[in-house]
């Protein structure tokens, strides 16, 4: 599924993309195609991508091809999400403890644009930190 979704394939496109972007949310998927937990959460971003195009874009990266950001981001995961908003990265809250990124699949849509939408609203106000709607801390199961 991650055909469908737009893929940058240099750092430089990467950083275009981030300081480019300035009414929208801005989500990068690092990862690896061919990871399941990257299937997974590709799968979510199609089906959600055409519902939150109005206040996000996302984009791929593959962190073997773009490896620029490996250690600057700590992208030591099969799946990561990160979000930025006018070249500035916003941090969640998801009751992990990792306020930076999300490293799981996220399998709910409604789940992930809550998540989003919560971002985008944070964002608007200027907050660079964020509170997840749902806490996904290791006592309930994500």
């Amino acid at each position: 599924m991650s055909y469908l979704l737009t893929h940058l394939h240099h750092a430089f496109h990467v950083d275009e993309a981030i300081k480019s972007e300035e009414e929208r949310v801005t989500i990068i998927r690092f990862g690896c195609e061919g990871d399941t937990t990257c299937m997974e959460m590709d799968e979510v971003l199609v089906k959600v991508a055409e519902k939150i195009k109005k206040f996000a874009v996302i984009y791929l990266v593959d962190v073997k091809e773009v490896h620029e950001f490996n250690v600057m981001y700590e992208l030591y995961d099969p799946c990561t999400i990160m979000f930025f908003f006018r070249n500035k990265h916003i941090m969640i809250d998801l009751g992990t403890g990792n306020n930076n990124k999300i490293n799981w699949a996220v399998r709910d849509k409604e789940e992930f644009i809550a998540i989003v939408e919560t971002v985008f609203r944070g964002a608007k106000k200027g907050r660079g930190l964020v509170v997840s709607p749902k806490d996904y801390s290791t006592r309930y199961r994500y």
